[in-house]
């Protein structure tokens, strides 16, 4: 029951940082302007928060909690069946591939950061 509230707290946390940082992106002329650019803050904050967890491979409260609801599955999900095909192919694709890579890296990173030559 603890670990279940505490998972729950850090999720309240984790959708409220989403929430802020798709707004700051998405404000963003830049991003504004392009095709599909709903999209770009999603994978943005789904690359972070698996960089965030392969980084610092964090317990229930960051992991589960923060990070998870940080990173949004649903999202994506909402995101890509307004898609042509075409282009839900290619959010699948980056968004798995890029959210993959983001995570070995950043544990890589970590791996060797801890090495001193």
């Amino acid at each position: 029951m603890r670990e279940s509230l505490l998972v729950g707290a850090g999720a309240v946390i984790g959708a409220l940082a989403r929430w802020g940082l798709s707004l700051g992106v998405g404000a963003i002329p830049a991003i504004a302007t392009v095709p599909y650019a709903e999209i770009w803050p999603l994978l943005l904050i789904n690359f972070l928060g698996s960089a965030l967890m392969g980084y610092f491979k964090p317990g229930p409260f960051w992991g589960k909690g923060v990070l998870g609801g940080f990173t949004s599955f649903s999202a994506f999900t909402a995101a890509t069946v307004t898609m042509t095909a075409a282009g839900a192919l290619a959010h699948v694709f980056f968004t798995v591939a890029g959210c993959i890579a983001c995570y070995i890296l950043a544990d890589a990173l970590r791996q060797r950061g801890g090495q001193h030559v």
